[in-house]
């Protein structure tokens, strides 16, 4: 994804030299390296160990002020209100317990100048459509199947989760694209590397079911392709702010 989708989420938690910024299912760090080099003192946490070394050596490399821990955003490893600056990059959202990471980010926020900032998909085009289909594939399989995705997209129900924590919402739409050589480029770069594909391929794997997913989801991203000869799809998200309320 583009350094510019990276800079708008960090611009809206707008982090100060010296501030404390938690990047929540940092990945790579590509958010919380961009703070760090904001003069942030950042801390980047993420349930992948294979993804936080990337991270760790690229800050060492770049000479950042910042750190990777392991952890998850339903219970994070860090203290009560040690952090100006909450983060997320398309990482919380996929938390099973939405109330769970919510209070989570409140809790590690700390003070009247808190601010947190995520992005989140809007459930509408290619890419909502592959997700759908991942899991209808992962229930048929007979893979557990968790509570419905909560709408973090949504402004009403970001407020229920919100404003019992004192922290009202704001929401804006903007648009991402996805670029590639081709749609199978786009999408086996994905089932390589995104988390949630991983874990789909221990599952639909051992019994063969992968490769029918592959193709439907093939078929999906064909369709929308916006760019012949070779692959391009634009995908709506919002970026929401969530600051302690007046």
């Amino acid at each position: 994804m583009g350094r510019g989708r990276l800079r708008s989420l960090v611009a809206r938690a707008a982090p100060r030299a010296g501030e404390h910024l938690v990047d929540i299912g940092c990945g790579t760090g590509n958010a919380a390296l961009l703070a760090a080099e904001q003069g942030a003192i950042v801390t980047g946490v993420d349930p992948a160990e294979r993804l936080l070394e990337v991270a760790r050596a690229e800050a060492a490399g770049r000479g950042l002020d910042a750190s990777f821990l392991a952890g998850g955003g339903e219970s994070l490893p860090l203290a009560d209100g040690s952090a100006q600056c909450v983060i997320s990059c398309f990482g919380v959202i996929f938390a099973p317990d939405a109330a769970a990471a919510a209070a989570e980010m409140v809790r590690v926020a700390g003070g009247e100048d808190t601010r947190i900032a995520f992005t989140a998909w809007l459930p509408e085009g290619a890419l909502a459509q592959v997700m759908r289909a991942r899991s209808q594939a992962l229930a048929h399989a007979g893979a557990a199947q968790g509570p419905p995705p909560f709408a973090w997209h949504d402004p009403a129900a970001l407020s229920g989760l919100f404003a019992p924590l004192g922290f009202s919402v704001s929401v804006q739409e903007e648009a991402l694209a996805f670029s590639a050589g081709s749609p199978e480029q786009f999408l086996d770069g994905e089932l390589r590397d995104h988390p949630m594909w991983i874990a789909a391929r221990a599952t639909l794997e051992p019994d063969g079911e992968l490769a029918a997913l592959r193709e439907q989801a093939l078929a999906i991203l064909a369709e929308a392709n916006e760019e012949p000869g070779a692959f391009r799809i634009t995908s709506r998200y919002v970026i929401v702010e969530a600051r302690p309320s007046s």
